[in-house]
C-alpha cells in the first residue's frame, strides 16, 4: 500500500495506468473510499496514469481532529502531486469531490488541466443540513446510518436491481470513520464557491444524475452555466452516477479528457 505523508495528513492513494500517460486524478464522495472509482479503472487506465486517494478522514488516510475547509482538502491534492512529482493532472471529483476541484482549480489552477465536476454544486445543501448531519452522525453513528444514507445515493431501480453492489456502497460507508465523515460535513457546511466560477478558467465537464436528490440537475446546470465555456452532461442515475451508469460516465470522461 502507498502513503504520502503531507503537511496535515497521511494520504493514501493507488496509481494504475503507464507511468508516461497524463496524469488524472480521481476524488471520493462523502462516505466512500477510492474504491469507488472501480468500475472506471480498466478503461481509464489504458488512457491515464490514474491516481486515486482516499480524502482525509476516509478509507486508509488519517483522521485530522476538528472541521476541514475545502482549502485543505484541495491543498492536500496538490501535495500529494508534489509527492508524486506529477506538475499538472486533469481532475475528476464526485460530490464532495466537486468542491474540493474547484478550490484545487482556484488555488493551484496551474495544477490543473482538465476539470470534470460530477454530482455536485457550487453550494451543496444548506447550513441547517449539515449541522443536522453532523449531529446525527455524532448521535447514531454511520453504522447504523449507512443504509439509510445510501437509499439517497442510488435510485431505487438499481437498488432493486443490483443490491450486491448497493451493498458494497453500504459497507464502504459504515467503515468510514465519524470523526474524518463529519470533518468533511463540516467543510461542506461551510463552502459556498458560487461568486467564485467566474474565477474557473481550465476546461470543465459538468456531470449531474437526472434523479440525483443531494445534487439535482438544478445544481448542475447552475453550476455549468457559471463556469466560461463548461459542458454539461445528464445521465440517468441518482447520485453515485459512475457507479449506476459505469460504461457511459467512463465513455464521458474519456472523450472529454482526450479531445
Amino acid at each position: 500500500m502507498s502513503y504520502a505523508d503531507l503537511s496535515q495528513v497521511r494520504l493514501y492513494y493507488v496509481i494504475d495506468g503507464p507511468a508516461d500517460a497524463p496524469a488524472l486524478v480521481l476524488s471520493n464522495s462523502l462516505g466512500t473510499c477510492s474504491d469507488m472509482w472501480a468500475r472506471q479503472i480498466p478503461t481509464l487506465s489504458q488512457h491515464f496514469r490514474v491516481v486515486r486517494y482516499d480524502t482525509r478522514g476516509h478509507g486508509k488516510s488519517s483522521v485530522p481532529t476538528g472541521d476541514y475547509t475545502f482549502s485543505q482538502l484541495a491543498g492536500d491534492v496538490a501535495e500529494l502531486l508534489d509527492h508524486l512529482n506529477i506538475d499538472q493532472a486533469s481532475f475528476c471529483g464526485l460530490s464532495m469531490g466537486g468542491p474540493t476541484g474547484l478550490q484545487l482549480a482556484l488555488d493551484h489552477p496551474q495544477r490543473v488541466r482538465k476539470l470534470v465536476l460530477s454530482n455536485t454544486a457550487a453550494r451543496v445543501g444548506s447550513v441547517e443540513g449539515w449541522s443536522s448531519r453532523i449531529a446525527a452522525v455524532t448521535e447514531n453513528g454511520l453504522e447504523n446510518m449507512a443504509s439509510g444514507l445510501v437509499e439517497r445515493w442510488l435510485s431505487p431501480a438499481y437498488r432493486a436491481a443490483e443490491p450486491g453492489l448497493t451493498q458494497v456502497l453500504v459497507d464502504m460507508l459504515r467503515r468510514t470513520s465519524n470523526e474524518g465523515y463529519n470533518g468533511n460535513c463540516a467543510a461542506l457546511r461551510d463552502a459556498d464557491l458560487r461568486g467564485k466560477l467566474a474565477d474557473i478558467k481550465v476546461p470543465t465537464l459538468v456531470i449531474s444524475g437526472s434523479q440525483d436528490p443531494a445534487a439535482t440537475p438544478q445544481d448542475g446546470q447552475a453550476l455549468a452555466a457559471g463556469i466560461a465555456g463548461a459542458r454539461y452532461i445528464e445521465l440517468d442515475t441518482s447520485h453515485i452516477a459512475n457507479w449506476e451508469q459505469p460504461d457511459a460516465y467512463t465513455r464521458a470522461l474519456v472523450d472529454f479528457l482526450t479531445a
